[in-house]
């Protein structure tokens, strides 16, 4: 009985030593992926972007709109929203990050 055992895990091993190696391809990154570490500066100006500007509409996906394009918007949206220098520096950082 013993020798059956280790004769099947040795047939075992030859089979997953000899059989080829597949490596999965990622076509788009999935949610989880695309998930970063934000350090706490980066929170911060996370908690602003979403409690500051929920406040007034929905709230836009970070890459729903490039660099360039988001510095007149979040210009525009700093006198409305009445927020300091401070405070806008803290979003622009985070939305810059998640591009």
């Amino acid at each position: 009985m013993k020798s059956k055992i280790v004769a099947v895990a040795a047939l075992a091993v030859v089979l997953f030593s000899c059989a080829s190696k597949t490596v999965a391809v990622q076509t788009a990154p999935t949610e989880a992926a695309k998930t970063t570490i934000l350090s706490p500066e980066l929170v911060e100006g996370k908690n602003l972007y979403e409690n500051s500007c929920a406040r007034c509409h929905k709230l836009y996906a970070p890459t729903a709109y490039s660099k360039e394009n988001w510095q007149p918007i979040l210009t525009r949206m700093q006198v409305k929203a009445h927020l300091d220098d401070v405070k806008m520096v803290s979003i622009s950082n985070y939305i810059s990050s998640q591009l």
